[in-house]
């Protein structure tokens, strides 16, 4: 008798689907086993665009915390972060459970909806799944030419970015939504992972980025339910109906259900040589407001606009990434979490800082992490445009510093820090009005010259303000180590400044009349500009004077040539 045809199969525990980076520099594909096997000796992951790694990320904390049903307090975590991660464990978890983890399963696909169908019963292509697909602009992406194929290894890593990144918009109706009119669904919202201003701490290798994102049981700032907290993969299959209302007002019960959630409906059409369709339907919506106490990997503002609009006294809703800003400029939000004076007024907190710094500055407190323990803080986020229908930015930064920053009772580093970030803004202020004055003063537009100098001026500090963050040292006078910031900004910005002057116009050196913003008049110009430029500077950065450094105008007789004048 002829044999039956093997089922295929694509076991993701199994695999090699996941991309990292090893501590030798070199790139390879791993699967679910050998990433928990080989954390140890494994910089981190990769992914095809930086949001791919971070829902991957929590895709494997989402493992991890099931797999140990845990960390229940910090003595157990301590005992992960002392012995390792429990690969034994990890491993049986994986068996247990590798059915809802094969991709091309006949029953349960792992992410996807094996009865998914649309009233025509066609299938779309792969350009919905692949966020950098360009919408319209075919440079710098590696898929200028769409992607009629990926290999099951790409459709796997695709399928968990979509389920957290997927854009908004108009989509096909899957046949059983109730949401579809006219064979279509109007827009639910983005992916979950979408709304966040995606925060992770990251360690030297994978193991401890997993651990030092693996939050206790028993946190008190986040609202887990463990006995119902369960990831999509322990949860029945769904169909492409959404969660009714009383399922949805109990849920997420924690973060192994928030870091899978089903926020779309998808079925892969494949071949044995990989994917070649999709549906992509809308699956169960989240809404971002208040789930400060739910979701530890984002920062939180507080919104008076939806205050208003949902009629209730406090609304935190997920604090965005600008991507006009360096990581470490958005510090405060990070290591204090709220507006100076919010609680003294007896205000709630405008801002929340991430709850996943929070549980990292804890392990330290309670836990035995060193206090000069450093910790590189990752920025991942996305930009919508045109009504969250298309991806137009993805952010990705990190600033590295010594965990003590993020502690409570220990407050002077950060606040140092955090006065340290004031510095180099204010800074930077005084070079780009310096710019603006060298501009009115040849009769020009001031606004284009001073972003210009601006920009210059905070790319110029980003390297040497990481590097003394990172060196801070809670062991010295926090004071006098934000001094030797300030004096090392002072030399960098007035160098700057040289650079301005030397280029000066013959027009900004004759000057002209200007109007203040008071309405008054008063000559101005390049010799003018660079005196109030240097006022500005000091009052910046009063430390620089009490270090010695000398306060002459670049131009003229300082450790700069002087300026030739041109007639």
């Amino acid at each position: 008798m002829p044999s039956e045809p093997i089922a295929p199969s694509f076991d993701l525990t199994d695999r090699k689907w996941l991309p990292v980076l090893r501590e030798d520099g070199t790139a390879d594909e791993l699967s679910l086993r050998e990433v928990f096997e080989q954390a140890h000796a494994l910089r981190r992951l990769v992914g095809e665009v930086p949001t791919q790694e971070f829902a991957l990320l929590r895709l494997l904390l989402a493992i991890l915390h099931d797999a140990i049903e845990g960390p229940e307090d910090i003595g157990e975590w301590q005992e992960l972060w002392d012995g390792g991660l429990p690969v034994a464990r990890i491993t049986a978890y994986l068996d247990e459970y590798r059915e809802r983890f094969d991709l091309l399963h006949p029953q349960t696909p792992f992410f996807q909806t094996v009865d998914l169908r649309t009233a025509t019963g066609e299938f779309t292509s792969l350009e919905r799944m692949v966020a950098d697909v360009p919408n319209g602009a075919r440079f710098f992406t590696m898929r200028a030419h769409g992607t009629p194929r990926l290999t099951f290894a790409e459709a796997a890593r695709w399928l968990v970015h979509a389920h957290a990144y997927d854009t908004s918009g108009i989509k096909t109706g899957a046949v059983g939504d109730p949401r579809v009119k006219g064979g279509k669904v109007y827009p639910q919202g983005v992916g979950w992972a979408g709304y966040l201003g995606g925060v992770c701490a990251e360690g030297d290798n994978l193991r401890e980025t997993l651990l030092l994102n693996l939050i206790a049981f028993d946190t008190e700032n986040l609202r887990l339910a463990p006995e119902r907290d369960l990831p999509a993969w322990r949860r029945p299959p769904a169909d492409a109906r959404p969660m009714d209302a009383l399922e949805s007002s109990r849920r997420p019960a924690g973060v192994r259900d928030l870091y899978t959630w089903q926020s779309r409906r998808v079925r892969y059409a494949y071949d044995d040589e990989g994917v070649h369709g999709v549906i992509l339907a809308y699956g169960d919506a989240l809404t971002p407001h208040n789930r400060h106490d739910r979701e530890p990997m984002t920062g939180w503002r507080r919104s008076a606009a939806q205050e208003k609009k949902l009629g209730q006294a406090q609304v935190y809703m997920p604090r965005e990434h600008d991507p006009s800003r360096s990581a470490w400029r958005g510090l405060g939000a990070l290591v204090a979490g709220h507006t100076q004076g919010g609680e003294q007024r007896g205000e709630a907190a405008a801002i929340v800082r991430p709850r996943i710094l929070d549980w990292v500055a804890r392990t330290t407190v309670e836990g035995e992490l060193p206090r000069n323990f450093l910790i590189r803080a990752r920025l991942v986020g996305v930009v919508y445009g045109t009504q969250q229908s298309v991806i137009d930015e993805v952010v990705d930064d990190a600033v590295t510093m010594p965990v003590v920053l993020l502690h409570q009772r220990d407050t002077d580093l950060g606040h140092a820090a955090i006065g340290a970030v004031r510095d180099a803004e204010g800074a930077v202020n005084a070079l780009g009005s310096f710019a603006a004055d060298l501009a009115r003063a040849a009769g020009s537009e001031a606004e284009p010259s001073e972003d210009a100098a601006r920009y210059v001026g905070c790319a110029t500090l980003d390297e040497p303000f990481c590097a003394w963050l990172a060196r801070l040292n809670p062991g010295e006078d926090s004071q006098r180590q934000r001094a030797a910031w300030q004096t090392q900004a002072y030399q960098i910005v007035r160098r700057l400044g040289y650079d301005l002057i030397r280029g000066a116009s013959d027009g900004s050196w004759e000057g002209r009349v200007i109007k203040t913003s008071k309405g008054q008049e008063m000559w101005l110009n390049a010799s003018q500009a660079e005196l109030t430029f240097h006022t500005r500077l000091r009052k910046a950065l009063p430390a620089a004077m009490l270090n010695g450094t000398n306060p002459e105008p670049a131009s003229g007789q300082s450790e700069q040539p002087p300026v030739e004048v041109l007639s």
